[in-house]
């Protein structure tokens, strides 16, 4: 298992559970930890990376979790400061706590389950049964940590009131890029391109992408992704390029080519919580952003000075703000520029380093 060399003050986490260990967030968490100093070690079995759609997960996947978890619990002990719970590991606290001997458990959950399965997916219906166990799980593991860290004041918010938690039981960091390889390089192509990544969810605003594109024919987007909507596709105009899947390490060209890179344009509660990790990727990378503009988009960007932010689910104003892009090579330079600087000061793998080992040295 990865480890760091031992550190002059020996601050030792453990990185635990069935955590998805490619997911960006668990990558870039786990990397911003060793660059300020932490030992990491991970106990980690493979559930989540064999399931290409985690959240329609059934009785195998749940077998699967049982046999991983007990499987975790007979691995040899170690010393450690604290241990944290990786996403999603909402079904890994008990077993967590079990490991963590007393000392501190930090859970880094994303996302609430209920949340993404029944408000955001429309997998369940609100108030059925599977939505009341959803609810229940995502209470029962946030109230057995001792500190939950959210990616967005406004998801703090949100999983404080589902768990009814006190707020100084939930902190802040936000998302990032692991700059390992997310590095800058932006350089407008030619032609101007909008580009568009991600998995095909009701929160990234895939229809108000395919629209804005028809609105707009003189510009290319390209869509990288596959996912729950991808037959919106089917019909798309002739100016959008799909590309099913690319390379993680690849996408750093894609976005350092693209004359813009998209964010999310859902309408949903979760979409105006968060800032994903395309949206990161693409500032790391020094690509200017068009996003939608949620409160959560406003906890770290400016409309037109770091990014430009259109209402969600406007296709009008998306198409209106790509053309200003492409047509305007100065503010597209000014919008890069002074998105990464942003990146660099509330984002970057130092930052957000340092912000996590404050958060542990606290615990």
């Amino acid at each position: 298992m990865p480890s760091n060399p031992p550190t002059n003050d020996g601050l030792r986490v453990l990185y635990f559970g069935t955590y998805e260990r490619t997911y960006p967030r668990n990558a870039q968490v786990i990397s911003c930890l060793r660059r300020a100093g932490v030992e990491v070690e991970e106990r980690h079995v493979s559930v989540w990376e064999a399931t290409e759609h985690k959240w329609s997960a059934g009785p195998l996947t749940a077998l699967r979790l049982g046999r991983a978890q007990a499987r975790l619990l007979r691995r040899p002990e170690g010393d450690f400061d604290a241990v944290i719970v990786g996403y999603p590991g909402h079904l890994d606290l008990a077993a967590a706590k079990r490991a963590a001997r007393g000392k501190p458990i930090v859970f880094n959950p994303l996302v609430s389950l209920e949340d993404t399965l029944v408000d955001d997916r429309g997998r369940f219906r609100r108030g059925s049964l599977p939505a009341r166990v959803l609810a229940a799980i995502d209470r029962r593991a946030l109230r057995t940590a001792d500190l939950v860290v959210a990616d967005t004041e406004a998801n703090a918010d949100d999983l404080a009131r589902r768990a009814h938690l006190p707020h100084k039981k939930v902190a802040v960091c936000l998302v990032g890029a692991e700059e390992r390889v997310f590095r800058p390089g932006w350089e407008c192509g030619e032609p101007f391109s909008a580009l568009f990544v991600g998995k095909l969810i009701p929160l990234h605003g895939l229809q108000t992408v395919l629209e804005a594109a028809r609105l707009a024919p003189e510009i290319r987007f390209h869509v990288i992704g596959s996912g729950q909507q991808e037959s919106a596709l089917a019909g798309r105009a002739a100016n959008v390029e799909w590309t099913p899947w690319v390379e993680y390490e690849r996408l750093p060209e894609a976005l350092h080519g693209a004359g813009c890179a998209l964010g999310i344009f859902g309408i949903s509660a979760k979409a105006r919580r968060v800032i994903p990790n395309k949206v990161f990727q693409a500032l790391a990378c020094g690509a200017p952003v068009v996003t939608a503009d949620t409160p959560a988009a406003r906890e770290l960007l400016a409309d037109g000075v770091s990014a430009l932010l259109v209402p969600p689910g406007d296709a009008d104003a998306l198409a209106a703000a790509v053309r200003r892009l492409a047509e305007d090579a100065a503010l597209a330079e000014r919008i890069a520029a002074r998105g990464h600087a942003v990146y660099r000061e509330h984002a970057s793998e130092e930052v957000l380093g340092a912000r996590w080992r404050a958060l542990l040295e606290a615990l």
